[in-house]
């Protein structure tokens, strides 16, 4: 007989175990509150090498993060990591086990990354191309000048990955190998939701930047959280809920829930552009975008290739970046497709044991022919210098003094005839110092005479412009500079 009384009884009791569950969470709820408000982010120590406008430039170093790689498994040609315009790159150094950067440095990569940081009102007219034929290439310039490289690796993340990728394109003589990481670099009927949402039967980017100039990361950050409103409004507090317990869990937690709250405004010009062009009209896949009448020719990518993809990515899913390993010129292309999201390729531990060594060792492997190449150089000039020794035959006219000889430079005279100091104008400065005047801008300024502070001072915008190869309204703002 079916005791009348067993539904009630049952419930009640569900009801009091439900009662001393909450209870005893909410007595560790004010321990877990510590790390959720104080976690610490992007932990591995790094340090600014270069700065133009608001980016910063980071070079890692292995010794200072406490990593020990033996000399002989060590990459001469540095990773220069390409993040997004949109949130902050500690993504992809979130903690030191779930650290992107870390998994390079461990297998002996030397690594630097672009930190653009907040654009301001000023910034709203930065284009595209202001962001990769001037911000990445000033860069890229940077990494190679440091390092004595004349090509160096590349890697791309999301939105950086496709402005990689356009850079890659423009300038292939820079770049040795490239690997872009969920890259949106196809648009057409994928099945993004970000595609859809930004179809333009919907959606035109103008009416934003029109209201606001650049894009307000608020704004984007509940566009991206609307993609997925059951999780990120409720399903992801039910499991902290029921992980309060756990420490580690409560950490990650919070590590993330940071990230996702510190997002940066977007510039307008190049959100218009990246919207309309990419998303929209899908350019750089037909081979038809520009960028300031420069031609983004897709088949100018013809070094090594690796794509990195997240099977299942909402965001950019992987049917927006495969096509593209189509239409690019380069023969030698890899693939890994991981089962884990947008974001899950950064911080996911299954990640950083599957994918993260993987990827370490093909940029090891495209940079041995580049290594070799070098060594072979050493070799020969070496042998060369030591078989004429043996030989006991004089070096070459025009060749390196031996050790004791003298060399004598003979210093100009001024009219007076007292020697003539060999510097610059007193006071002036090289045009690098100027803001916004990187190693690229300052060596064709200099090609035109335009070699200090001083120089640039006293020319003329339209001949600043022409030099350097900007537009007028920049030329007078370096020029504004040093007046």
């Amino acid at each position: 007989m079916i005791n009348p009384f067993a539904n009630a009884l049952d419930a009640q009791r569900e009801g009091f175990e439900a009662m001393a569950d909450g209870l005893e969470k909410a007595s560790v709820a004010p321990e877990r509150a510590g790390p959720l408000a104080k976690i610490e982010v992007g932990e591995t120590p790094s340090e600014v090498v270069y700065t133009e406008n608001k980016l910063e430039l980071l070079h890692y170093k292995p010794e200072d993060a406490g990593i020990e790689v033996p000399e002989e498994e060590q990459c001469d040609v540095p990773i220069l990591i390409v993040y997004a315009l949109i949130n902050k790159p500690y993504i992809l150094d979130l903690q030191a086990e779930r650290s992107v950067v870390r998994r390079l440095l461990e297998a002996g990569h030397d690594v630097y990354l672009i930190d653009w940081n907040e654009p301001s009102r000023m910034d709203q007219y930065l284009t595209l191309d202001d962001y990769v034929n001037r911000y990445i290439h000033n860069c890229v310039e940077e990494v190679a000048e440091r390092t004595g490289n004349e090509q160096i690796n590349v890697l791309g993340y999301c939105m950086g990955g496709t402005m990689t990728a356009m850079y890659a394109a423009l300038h292939p003589e820079k770049v040795n190998a490239m690997a872009l990481m969920a890259a949106g670099l196809y648009f057409d009927d994928t099945g993004g939701v970000l595609e859809e949402w930004g179809s333009d039967e919907y959606y035109d980017p103008e009416d934003v930047t029109s209201a606001f100039g650049n894009v307000p990361a608020g704004m984007l950050d509940v566009g991206f959280a609307l993609m997925d409103p059951v999780d990120n409004f409720v399903s992801k507090y039910v499991r902290l809920y029921d992980n309060l317990e756990n420490e580690d869990f409560v950490e990650n937690f919070a590590r993330m829930e940071r990230w996702l709250d510190e997002g940066i405004d977007l510039a307008g010009a190049a959100y218009e552009q990246f919207l309309g062009d990419i998303y929209q009209e899908n350019k750089l896949y037909k081979n038809e975008l520009y960028l300031d009448g420069k031609h983004v020719d897709v088949e100018n990518i013809d070094m090594p290739l690796l794509q990195l993809m997240g099977e299942y990515d909402h965001l950019i899913p992987a049917a927006a970046s495969k096509p593209f390993n189509d239409v690019v010129g380069a023969d030698d292309i890899e693939t890994i497709e991981y089962p884990t999201g947008h974001i899950g390729l950064s911080v996911s531990g299954s990640s950083h044991e599957d994918v993260w060594p993987r990827a370490a060792e093909w940029f090891h492997e495209q940079s041995e022919d580049v290594e070799l190449e070098e060594a072979a150089t050493e070799i020969e000039i070496g042998d060369g210098a030591d078989a004429a020794t043996e030989a006991g035959e004089e070096p070459e006219a025009g060749g390196p003094p031996a050790e004791d000889d003298e060399i004598e430079v003979e210093t100009p005279e001024s009219e007076d005839g007292e020697q003539a100091t060999l510097t610059d104008e007193e006071g002036a400065d090289s045009v690098d110092t100027v803001n916004g005047i990187g190693p690229t801008y300052a060596e064709r300024l200099e090609a035109a005479g335009i070699e200090t502070t001083a120089d640039l001072a006293a020319a003329d915008a339209a001949t600043v412009a022409e030099a350097a190869e900007v537009s007028a309204s920049r030329a007078q703002d370096w020029i504004d500079q040093v007046a």
